[in-house]
């Protein structure tokens, strides 16, 4: 039977062309809203797409060395990071994106419900993300409003995630902004308004603590009133995060699940799937059985 399988390709090919005949066939038969009206009472459940959307949400994290900070462990950004896994879990096709900012921003995912995308570019975040020193909220919040140019207003939602020090920019402004195209903004503040020092490694890989230009020690203190301001402009509000509770899945379950749903997409969809296994096998074994069989009569 060895030698018949290179029969494989063309019986493969045959199956396909009769199954794509069959299709055509069926709609000779019978016109369109026929058939669209018997495929409604055939396997329904499995052959209708809804996608439910409860948000669209970008999430914006600082990545300055003063995430670096230790007064949340393990430290600012490897907290923050931990917290957004969490949330990942309780999205249900939501579409979320990711925002790495310091001196500047840049946009680390773009908006998808490709989860397993998005853990890898959360996983990739670290201070060196972004070349530029600082933070700058401004540009965290300048990348969403590209991020979210167009679309419907009351489905945009932008996350920050920061110690709220902008060194530059008018984040206000910016807020101001988002608020007329719609985009809600929730803030997280991380740390103390008493601040914190910020340990990082030198270059013969022992610890210290980061000092600027004058060699004095930096502090990162947290900025409340600002990050505040922010959310209140937009409708959104402020939580600030402490060792028991985030804040994230907070504003999850207080505010953004509660927002309005939406139907995305709602349609029927015919799903043809090959079945040739089978009378492949049959027909390899009739050919098999049609090699034994003789066409002459053995003479007596």
């Amino acid at each position: 039977m060895v030698h018949l399988l290179w029969l494989l390709p063309g019986l493969v090919l045959f199956f396909i062309r009769a199954q794509k005949k069959r299709k055509r066939d069926m709609e000779h038969f019978a016109d369109t809203e026929l058939l669209q009206y018997l495929a409604r009472s055939v396997n329904s459940k499995g052959r209708t797409l809804r996608i439910v959307c409860i948000l669209t949400a970008l999430i914006a994290i600082d990545t300055s060395k003063s995430m670096l900070a230790e007064d949340v462990k393990p430290n600012r950004l490897e907290r923050s990071k931990l917290a957004v896994k969490d949330l990942i879990r309780k999205l249900r096709g939501d579409r979320i994106g990711l925002i790495a900012f310091s001196g500047s921003a840049f946009l680390q995912c773009p908006l998808t419900v490709d989860y397993s995308g998005f853990h890898l570019s959360l996983d990739d975040l670290s201070p060196d993300t972004i070349p530029k020193g600082g933070t700058s909220i401004t540009s965290a919040i300048r990348v969403a409003l590209d991020s979210y140019e167009g679309g419907m207003k009351k489905y945009k939602v932008l996350v920050i995630i920061t110690d709220g020090e902008d060194h530059e920019g008018t984040p206000l402004a910016l807020a101001e902004e988002a608020q007329k195209k719609g985009i809600k903004i929730f803030t997280i503040g991380i740390g103390t308004k008493e601040g914190e020092l910020i340990p990082v490694t030198d270059a013969s890989g022992s610890r210290i603590f980061l000092k600027d230009r004058n060699g004095n020690v930096v502090k990162t203190r947290l900025d409340e009133e600002t990050l505040r301001e922010i959310a209140l402009k937009t409708g959104g509000s402020y939580v600030k995060a402490t060792p028991a509770e985030f804040g994230l899945e907070l504003i999850y379950d207080e505010k953004l699940s509660k927002m309005e749903q939406r139907e995305i997409e709602n349609k029927m969809v015919k799903k043809y799937e090959e079945r040739f296994q089978i009378p492949l096998i049959l027909a390899l074994f009739i050919i098999g059985v049609e090699l034994f069989i003789k066409e002459r009569r053995e003479e007596v």
